[in-house]
């Protein structure tokens, strides 16, 4: 294992996770070399050209406090496999596509996006602190959010004036990708609105990155605790070590929920004992597992899909192994369903 860098320091006035993410590993070969591997271990015809290639198309970006949680020598590591471009991402394949879910179709301007009676998501910014292989918007084009005005304006009228709405979904990107002071601003003009009872915050970053739940975090949250609802999305009880939970346990103090989502893919967890390893450890932390996605078929992520068939069997099995409050709803996110689509009964 690499060394995890110390927390708790501040560099010339920086907090710790802004300098993480700042030195951020954003080339594939020096992401292996951290590994001890070379591009040949990863299988036939991978070399640096073809992943250098897989990069340009969908950059990387990997934290080193992640990197330090896999495992060195081993190129099937299932963390290193959701973050590591890859030359399958550039074969097409049929019915993989750029926006699986017609979220152009559900464009409201200035990033908001309307998909369900009562909710609204809000494209807080597009930045993340990881670049998830399997991204559903690895295409999205979140420039376009900011050329129709000023960011959020537009969004904030139309939420204000849309009263049939009671929740706001923070998305991106990640809004944890936000400074505090900005994040701040944001969910101070949602709690400005009396009919939004609840503004749920969809992130990665604490998982990824666990500096970034700074004392600043902490102090802005809490005054608004009994409104705010936090999914995080880990996919791999290895992704749970000491530093991580113990942050996602003060994040849970900070919220009036706290959840996770996460996502099948081969190679990684499609596999009922550590679906089942996760959900334990989740709940260690504090956090209830919320949903198992099927994969959204976004161009560039085929090789991480489940059949219904397998993903039904590990479901079965979950039930099976655990009581029925650590298991996941399995679900399928449909465009132009209602809700999520459960795959079991």
């Amino acid at each position: 294992m690499i060394a995890a860098e110390p927390q708790g320091r501040h560099t010339a006035g920086i907090p710790d996770w802004q300098r993480e993410l700042a030195e951020a590993v954003r080339d594939p070969l020096e992401l292996l070399s951290l590994l001890d591997l070379v591009p040949e271990q990863l299988g036939r015809g991978v070399t640096a050209a073809t992943l250098a290639a897989a990069a340009a198309d969908f950059p990387l970006r990997v934290p080193r406090s992640f990197i330090a949680r896999m495992r060195r020598g081993d190129a099937a590591d299932p963390l290193l496999l959701q973050v590591l471009a890859s030359p399958r991402e550039l074969e097409p394949v049929a019915g993989y596509v750029t926006d699986p879910l017609q979220e152009t179709d559900a464009r409201r301007g200035n990033g908001l996006l309307r998909k369900y009676a009562g909710r609204a998501l809000l494209i807080a910014t597009g930045a993340c602190a990881v670049h998830c292989r399997y991204c559903f918007r690895r295409h999205y084009d979140y420039a376009a959010d900011q050329r129709d005005g000023p960011r959020w304006d537009q969004a904030f009228k139309t939420i204000a004036a849309d009263t049939n709405l009671d929740e706001v979904i923070l998305s991106g990107g990640d809004p944890f990708s936000l400074g505090n002071a900005r994040l701040a601003q944001l969910l101070g003009q949602l709690a400005d609105l009396p009919h939004i009872s609840r503004i749920r915050i969809h992130t990665r970053t604490p998982v990824v990155l666990p500096a970034r739940v700074d004392a600043g975090l902490l102090d802005l949250l809490k005054p608004l605790r009994d409104r705010i609802v936090i999914v995080v999305h880990a996919n791999h009880p290895a992704e749970l070590d000491t530093a991580t939970s113990s942050a996602l346990r003060q994040l849970g103090d900070a919220c009036r929920a706290l959840l996770n989502q996460s996502v099948l893919l081969a190679g990684v967890n499609a596999d009922a004992a550590t679906l089942a390893e996760l959900s334990r450890r989740l709940f260690a932390a504090g956090i209830l597992p919320y949903y198992l996605h099927q994969l959204d078929p976004v161009a560039g992520a085929a090789h991480f899909a489940i059949d219904d068939a397998t993903a039904l069997g590990l479901h079965r099995d979950l039930n099976a192994a655990l009581p029925g409050y650590l298991v996941p709803r399995l679900v399928r996110e449909v465009p132009g369903a209602a809700s999520k689509v459960p795959l079991a009964t």
